[in-house]
């Protein structure tokens, strides 16, 4: 069939590109007319990068230095600053991967809308806006705001009423994040600092990326968490308060140029990470609207009712079945429940509700469109 003699073809001509191009030379190329290059044979290593960090970002940006403090010490790498080696990290973690399976407002989003990963990107482009604007260290911006949510459990917010009752002194996704998910990644303090305290409820952290990234993580979810809500006819864009659409827009690109460029106003009328008065009583209207259009809504108090009921049942049979984790290392067998609990993807919490605890589906949290 001509399809698949397409197909063979295809792959015959994938399988030729295996040893790239030029076969024989010092050098491998990807693309058989390659010739781009650098224009020198020059490498820009870690070193040097420092050396220009410290000559060109403002003054109190935190600089990059050696292989960083971290709990353990490490040799420092060759070519990355401490802090881009804590973004690497962050990027190729498990615990990153698996934001892609937590809910950011809705349970089992459908194609187009959020997760807690593409927020965690979301964050992380406005943040590095931000603090590429004022001069401050873009990697480790990055770093915190990629990292920022790494210890949300399933389920949204509701996962953290959850799991409370097991953690002493309750269960905080900033918290947790900076001092047990990610623990194993020994990351540099300042990046850890600025996870642990991205929340308002938290002290302020300790740099002024850290400032950024806890207001860039407001201005995203605010904003896309408004546009998935329109979308998914939770909300129109003729019920934003009056203020908030005439201040700051209509459409997501509007708001968030809107908060992104005001944050730049404060800094350079007071030198301070903060927001100008107006566009910061916008924002504050803005997230007061989506917790009663949307986090609030009857349907939201349901889904988080069925989230909490399902966490709490998974970590008393774990409490009860500590073989049943994988690698488990012993311990306090609650908070060992709680951080394989806490790790689970939505998708895996509801199939486990129903695999050992013999749920049926009906008790399982459903997904925006059945509430409609």
């Amino acid at each position: 069939m001509a399809g698949d003699n397409t197909v063979a073809e295809r792959a015959s001509r994938w399988a030729s590109t295996m040893a790239g191009h030029r076969a024989g030379a010092r050098v491998v190329v990807a693309h058989e007319d390659s010739w781009a290059g650098a224009g020198t044979t020059a490498i820009v290593e870690r070193r040097a990068r420092e050396v220009h960090e410290d000559a060109t970002l403002a003054p109190l940006a935190t600089r990059a230095v050696g292989a960083g403090d971290r709990a353990r010490d490490e040799e420092p790498d060759g070519l990355r600053t401490c802090f881009e080696r804590d973004r690497d990290r962050i990027l190729h973690a498990a615990s990153f991967r698996r934001l892609a399976g937590k809910t950011q407002v809705f349970i089992f989003p459908d194609d187009h809308q959020r997760t807690r990963l593409t927020h965690a990107l979301e964050v992380a482009q406005v943040a590095v806006a931000v603090s590429r604007a004022l001069g401050l260290n873009v990697s480790l911006t990055e770093a915190i705001a990629l990292g920022h949510d790494c210890g949300h459990g399933p389920g949204g917010h509701a996962s953290e009423d959850a799991l409370s009752p097991y953690v002493e002194g309750g269960y905080d996704h900033a918290l947790w994040g900076a001092d047990v998910t990610l623990t194993p990644l020994n990351l540099c303090t300042q990046t850890l600092d600025g996870i642990r305290n991205h929340s308002w409820s938290r002290p302020a952290p300790a740099t002024p990326e850290g400032e950024v990234v806890s207001w860039a993580d407001r201005i995203a979810y605010v904003c896309h968490d408004f546009e998935d809500a329109v979308a998914a006819g939770i909300a129109t864009v003729e019920d934003l308060p009056p203020e908030v659409a005439k201040r700051c827009g209509t459409r997501r690109s509007e708001q968030l140029g809107t908060f992104v460029t005001a944050m730049v106003e404060a800094a350079a009328t007071s030198g301070v990470v903060g927001m100008t008065a107006d566009a910061a009583e916008a924002l504050g209207v803005f997230r007061r609207f989506n917790y009663e259009a949307v986090y609030l809504r009857p349907a939201s108090r349901e889904q988080a009712t069925a989230v909490i009921d399902l966490l709490r049942a998974l970590v008393e049979w774990y409490v009860e079945h500590p073989g049943a984790i994988p690698d488990d290392v012993g311990g306090d067998p609650a908070r060992t429940a709680v951080t394989y609990v806490a790790g689970m993807t939505d998708r895996f919490a509801c199939e486990q509700a129903v695999r050992l605890l013999g749920w049926d589906r009906a008790r399982i949290p459903l997904g925006i469109d059945t509430h409609l």
